[in-house]
């Protein structure tokens, strides 16, 4: 089943991997390490369980440390949640205190028992399913997520894998699967735990070095389970401020490199051959065209001069596409300014959801752009009902995607996980959303309708000119699927990093890489918009406004299938509500790539059309 931090997460990674060198660079500015003195106790924190990353990424019920069922030890004065960030909450982080009493330097490797639980045999079932589905308690200790230390195959360098396993299920009996009740817990400038199964008597004398069977928990009768743990302190040579570059680990980086290198290519082939069309044709016909005398009675138009006084004709529907590209500048600005903060350093992993909290107050702030954007646009496009405009962009998109994910937060409610956004959280969200952001787009409409319309080098004819009927390959959604190919092309293995990171509930850190792919993204929607739309023109077909966003637009339509082809290849979804919730999550990110890519579009090729229709001389 997956959480509400799903959606949040990947809208912005599809659009958000500090190479290794930044990574090494910076740390969150501000944090400080606590100087901890002898004998002052250590906080264990305990965060939702969630499953690690199996050979099928399954996506699952995300469920609370102190769920009934999982009968772990409570603290004496009972589970307290601790205080979280906007961001943190969204992520789906749920943070209680827990029982465990760690000192600092002091009972250094002393077996200590926690509880002695009772477990009936329904909450043994529960917990042996979840030990099949590979569940990981995650803790925190100093700011530090705990992790167990693994090597990376390919690269073999030695990395933390946050998290630890709930059980084990890889014995001789798959069918009985082992709960692990022992940890022993190393905290370095890092924290790592191994996680064991004691079976045996559970009362008694308590030897965590004796040799035992594992722990099977029997689902037809009462079991007795005890908790014990022990820490370990070992003293490192590791940097406290370079304490999490161990857990910050980039799989196979050669992939991400050949990734952003077939990018490139794409790029520069794009460039070229753009180049190549607007040097070749576009600079021969401007000339041709200026070398007519004007005084002549007669004058040859062909190609895209014959639509010269079509081109600026207001389109169909011009107060929704100016509302669109508005949100969609509203949303490019706040995935460049979060991307900049992630590579300057100031989104530590340690301060938790921090990347979801910039990204809530740089939309909620950049209201202003979405509505200065979207006023100016409307009024070139020769609207009139400007406040109708100001409304609705300040108010549609964010009204159409509370009320989808608030729809997939009952789902989560209905199946008591805790990903589940509490009504608080959304109802702050509101408030950002329609007590700032919409205010600030109203102030941004206003400064637009000021600033007026953008000026246009060619009049528009007062009757417009017949279309003749386009190529197959020209027609609306044509170039969207043709001109959407190449972006997502540039994207998509980044793309699989970032869903395999999302359903494995791994933190994604590779944001240099997923910087330099936005760019190449962008630059190449732009490259690709812009040619389709030189096609169309020359074609004698003058709307070109819907088509540019369309068609750059059109790799959200690719994001779509992929994701449909991930689901079916990589996902085990074992209920109607998982599908329903990665369907929706799923489609409200390829809608906001589609806002972002067809805002750049659209942009782009009103850029070039003004700069190519002004460059010719007409009568």
């Amino acid at each position: 089943m997956l959480s509400a931090s799903h959606f949040l997460r990947g809208a912005v990674l599809a659009a958000l991997v500090a190479s290794s060198s930044l990574v090494h660079a910076f740390y969150l500015p501000g944090a400080a390490p606590h100087d901890y003195r002898v004998g002052e106790r250590v906080d264990l924190f305990v965060n939702a369980l969630t499953p690690m990353l199996s050979g099928s990424d399954d996506a699952k019920l995300v469920n609370d440390y102190y769920h009934p069922s999982f009968r772990f030890c409570e603290p004496e004065s009972g589970p307290h949640k601790q205080p979280e960030s906007l961001g943190s909450i969204l992520f789906g982080d749920r943070i209680f205190n827990s029982p465990y009493d760690i000192r600092m330097l002091e009972e250094n490797a002393t077996c200590k028992s926690l509880c002695v639980s009772s477990i009936p045999s329904e909450d043994a079932k529960f917990i042996n399913d979840r030990i099949r589905e590979d569940y990981a308690l995650n803790w925190l200790i100093d700011g530090l997520p705990a992790a167990e230390m693994k090597i990376d195959i390919k690269s073999g360098d030695m990395f933390f894998d946050m998290g630890f396993n709930l059980g084990n299920d890889d014995g001789p009996n798959v069918d009985q699967p082992a709960l692990n009740n022992h940890y022993d817990i190393n905290r370095i400038v890092g924290v790592l735990v191994w996680p064991s199964s004691r079976g045996g008597t559970q009362d008694g004398v308590l030897d965590c070095d004796t040799k035992v069977p594992p722990l099977i928990l029997s689902e037809t009768e009462e079991n007795r389970v005890r908790y014990s743990y022990r820490v370990m302190w070992n003293e490192s040579s590791t940097p406290w401020a370079t304490r999490w570059d161990n857990y910050l680990h980039i799989f196979d980086p050669r992939i991400h490199w050949f990734s952003l290198i077939n990018s490139l290519v794409i790029v520069v082939f794009l460039c070229a051959m753009v180049s190549m069309i607007l040097y070749r044709s576009v600079s021969r016909d401007i000339s041709r065209y200026n070398a007519i005398d004007l005084s002549e009675d007669v004058q040859e138009d062909w190609g895209w001069k014959l639509v010269h006084g079509e081109v600026f004709r207001t389109p169909n529907y011009p107060l929704a596409l100016s509302a669109l590209v508005g949100n969609g500048a509203q949303l490019c600005s706040m995935v460049g300014v979060t991307l900049v903060f992630a590579l300057l350093g100031f989104l530590s992993p340690s301060n938790r959801g921090s990347l979801a909290t910039v990204m809530m107050i740089c939309w909620t702030f950049f209201g202003s752009i979405g509505g200065y954007i979207s006023s100016r646009v409307y009024a070139s496009l020769g609207g009139t009902e400007r406040r109708k405009n100001a409304f609705v962009t300040a108010t549609v998109l964010p009204t159409f995607i509370f009320s989808i994910v608030f729809l997939l937060n009952l789902f989560l409610i209905a199946a008591s996980s805790s990903g589940a956004v509490p009504f608080g959280t959304l109802l702050l969200i509101m408030l950002l959303w329609f007590g700032v952001s919409a205010p600030l787009s109203a102030i941004g409409a206003y400064y637009g309708s000021r600033r007026g319309a953008i000026s246009h080098p060619v009049r528009v004819n007062a009757i417009p000119r017949q279309i003749p009927p386009p190529p197959k390959y020209l027609r609306p959604w044509s170039t969207a699927l043709l001109g959407g190919i190449l972006p997502f092309g540039a994207a998509f293995v980044e793309l699989y990093f970032v869903l395999s990171s999302l359903f494995a509930s791994r933190a994604y850190y590779a944001f240099g890489f997923l910087a330099l792919t936005a760019a190449v993204v962008g630059l190449t929607t732009a490259t690709v918009t812009i040619l389709f739309t030189y096609f169309i023109l020359c074609a004698e077909e003058y709307r070109w406004h819907w088509r540019a966003f369309l068609t750059g637009g059109g790799s959200a339509f690719w994001l779509l299938a992929y994701g449909v082809f991930y689901w079916v290849s990589r996902l085990s979804l074992d209920s109607y509500s998982s599908v329903a919730l990665y369907l929706g999550y799923l489609f409200l990110l390829a809608i906001l790539d589609f806002f972002v890519t067809g805002t750049i579009g659209f942009l782009a090729t009103y850029w070039a059309i003004r700069k190519l229709y002004g460059s010719i001389r007409v009568d």
